[in-house]
């Protein structure tokens, strides 16, 4: 097996977001790549991480809305319908997470705790991330680290430029 050479950079989880926000804008769905804007670069995972490195088995997964949009999340991002991100009891604010679910496949940070509900849910995705993955109920999802963005008050926020072409698309008009 080959090696690339030491002086040639790898790809970026930024090119791979990129990539996933051209395959979902066939549906019209543009804030995956919102990575995009946090430097979405992959890091090396720490020893704790390393063990959860390997896709897991399926886990149920809920999403959540509408009754938090202007709200802060534990991890200091104003929740809005087109944050992509998943909540985590354990996770670091910023961890990244490939969430595979049926034929879709979402990279989303972490920039909440939960979930809280009793019916054994390890994941709680934001509404723009379970729309992206298209997820309307509770469900099981693979899920797999796959390093860190650094954790700003706009993780998971959509560029400025997709909400102005989300805007139009909409029937409205993008900001100057």
């Amino acid at each position: 097996m080959s090696r690339a050479p030491a002086n040639k950079p790898l790809p970026t989880l930024a090119a791979a977001i990129v990539c996933a926000a051209i395959a979902c804008a066939a549906t019209g769905w543009y804030a995956t790549a919102a990575l995009a804007a946090t430097g979405g670069t992959s890091t090396s995972t720490s020893a704790g991480q390393a063990a959860q490195a390997k896709p897991t088995k399926p886990q149920i997964a809920t999403w959540f809305g509408p009754g938090f949009y202007g709200q802060k999340t534990a991890c200091g991002q104003t929740m809005t319908p087109v944050v992509v991100g998943v909540a985590s009891r354990t996770l670091p604010c910023g961890t990244l997470v490939l969430v595979n679910y049926k034929s879709h496949r979402l990279t989303v940070p972490v920039i909440d705790r939960g979930p809280y509900a009793k019916n054994g849910a390890i994941w709680d995705l934001t509404a723009g991330a379970a729309s992206a993955l298209t997820i309307a109920d509770t469900v099981r999802i693979k899920t797999k680290i796959v390093g860190r963005a650094a954790n700003t008050p706009d993780l998971g926020a959509p560029l400025e430029s997709e909400q102005s072409i989300e805007a139009t698309a909409a029937g409205g008009t993008s900001a100057p």
